[in-house]
């Protein structure tokens, strides 16, 4: 039985860690609205065209998810060469740089863009602030997808750094003329920190009028902290290259509970569970919610009989399809099914 719990203020220790084993089922979690999108434009892709369908590196840093899509005809690529000319072609959520969207002109492809909105609002903010001549700094993970679509709309003028020493060895060409920007799925106290030691290196360091870590990546994290005193254990469903997942490990652990990053119910070893009461269950923005329901049935099956769902705030964002998408469904005849 699933009983709904709202509660904004963190959980004491005392009132969770009972006899009774079980499992707090953490909400916000899971999917989130660029994810949704981006699911939603290969699946529709895919019934309005059939396949194949290619796509640009992972659509979101799922494996569930990319193979489930697989399966149904899309071709995951990581490069666009590898995509035949004419041919259509997805960016995933994570966005592209310029380089990327003139090669596909190049090759004639036919371009359907699934970059989360939240993600797209950066790269505006990159090619404002270069536009004004601000020398870039933007805080975020650089073998990323996402940072290195950023980074590629003002490479000569963009720095990424990812730790408080890079930060210190940063030189720029005006110290009085520095914007910063950071990547959408950083923890938010490792962007605080950043973004803290940047403005004393550069006093007059500006930023985006609103941060750029995303909604969900907040809230998951938020609803993280609301319950870790309060468990023995965190796990978060997702995979080991989804960087807001691997943020909620790095939460929990910060507060001293000991969590771990699991793709499946699979991935649970029992040893992990020796000693734990109270279970807190949570999943990255790219995790689907199947996956969160094996979970916690493996969990019940090992004892874990009571599960709360712990509300800590709604969470109702929608994105719409992009144009390109919706002007192809108007205008391409339904695959027969």
């Amino acid at each position: 039985m699933i009983t709904t719990t709202v509660d904004h203020t963190p959980v004491d220790q005392s009132d969770t860690v009972t006899k009774t084993k079980r499992v707090l089922l953490l909400k916000p979690r899971g999917f989130c609205a660029g994810v949704v999108r981006a699911i939603d434009i290969v699946q529709i892709a895919l019934e309005t065209f059939g396949a194949p369908i290619y796509v640009r590196k992972e659509i979101v840093h799922n494996s569930y998810v990319v193979t489930d899509l697989a399966k149904k005809g899309a071709i995951f690529v990581n490069e666009l060469d590898e995509v035949p000319e004419g041919a259509r072609v997805i960016y995933s959520a994570h966005g592209v740089s310029p380089a990327v969207r003139q090669r596909a002109k190049e090759r004639g492809l036919k371009v359907v863009d699934a970059t989360c909105p939240l993600v797209t609002k950066v790269h505006v903010e990159a090619i404002k602030f270069a536009k004004q001549g601000y020398s870039l700094v933007l805080v975020g993970h650089r073998d990323h997808e996402e940072v290195e679509g950023t980074q590629g709309e003002a490479p000569d003028v963009t720095q990424v750094v990812s730790t408080l020493q890079e930060v210190e060895a940063l030189v720029v060409p005006d110290p009085d003329k520095v914007a910063y920007l950071t990547q959408t799925t950083l923890s938010l106290d490792e962007a605080r920190y950043m973004i803290d030691a940047l403005k004393i290196k550069f006093p007059n360091i500006v930023g985006p009028h609103a941060q750029d870590i995303c909604y969900a990546t907040e809230n998951r994290q938020v609803a993280v902290k609301n319950v870790a005193h309060g468990a023995d254990l965190v796990l978060v469903v997702g995979s080991k290259n989804s960087s807001n997942s691997n943020r909620l490990v790095e939460v929990s652990k910060n507060l001293h509970t000991n969590s771990y990053l699991i793709d499946t119910a699979d991935a649970i070893q029992p040893e992990w569970l020796d000693g734990v009461n109270t279970v807190a269950v949570t999943a990255g923005a790219s995790a689907p919610e199947v996956l969160v329901k094996d979970v916690v049935e493996y969990l019940q099956n090992m004892g874990y009989g009571d599960v709360d769902e712990v509300e800590v705030m709604p969470e109702n964002v929608r994105f719409g399809l992009p144009p390109e998408i919706v002007q192809a469904i108007a205008s391409a005849p339904a695959v027969s099914r």
